[in-house]
């Protein structure tokens, strides 16, 4: 009986390594938003580690994890790395940008697994507003094709970017009316003119009185 257990367990345990061997080399997971301001704008929001903090899934996920930066503000270089109970630790760094139309980054997640991805945000002008996608792909180890098994990674990590991308909108979108406030103003407010004034200018000065003569004291 018992030699039947194991050859059973065996035939099972072959049968799931076949499969997990039959799942995906590679991943790539996308998600799109439009967002109502232009390129510009919404570039300044994902060009930085920092920015990116303000509207970022993942800060709101781990709200205890540890950041640091490192490296520039924004731009190539710039690098972020987190610590957290929930979501593990690991680091982002900026790999290339292309000013209002790209930028790309290396994720490094080093625990609870090791894993280097690649992540992209990509802008484009759709008409006054813009469309950000935002992508993510890598390759499958061992431990990535069993968890596809049974979890639905593009259903779950796609729907943390559909939210981030929600965030990503409505804080650009007030960026941009903020901006588009402070043009308005400064396009109607009065121009300042230079005018000459009446006196002081091409008039001679006028010659100063001599001075008095000293009074004689009486009687000399």
């Amino acid at each position: 009986m018992g030699r039947k257990i194991l050859i059973a367990l065996a035939a099972i345990g072959a049968v799931l390594a076949i499969a997990i061997a039959l799942q995906p080399s590679t991943f790539a997971i996308e998600r799109s938003i439009e967002i109502a301001a232009p390129p510009e704008v919404v570039f300044t929001h994902l060009d930085s580690p920092r920015a990116m903090d303000a509207w970022s899934p993942w800060n709101k996920i781990d709200p205890q994890q540890k950041i640091t930066h490192e490296g520039p503000e924004s731009g190539v270089g710039a690098a972020e790395s987190w610590d957290g109970p929930q979501i593990g630790a690991g680091r982002l760094t900026i790999t290339g940008v292309k000013p209002n139309e790209e930028v790309e980054m290396r994720l490094e997640f080093t625990r609870p697994m090791h894993v280097t991805n690649r992540a992209l945000y990509e802008l484009a002008s759709v008409g006054d507003a813009t469309r950000v996608t935002w992508r993510m792909e890598g390759t499958n180890n061992f431990v990535g094709k069993a968890a596809s098994l049974v979890m639905d990674m593009d259903e779950t990590v796609g729907g943390t970017f559909e939210r981030g991308l929600a965030d990503l909108k409505a804080l650009a979108e007030a960026d941009a009316v903020q901006r588009a406030d402070r043009e308005a103003t400064m396009r109607a407010a009065p121009a300042k003119t230079f005018t000459e004034p009446e006196s002081g200018i091409g008039v001679p000065a006028t010659e100063p009185a001599p001075p008095a003569e000293p009074l004689t004291p009486p009687g000399e």
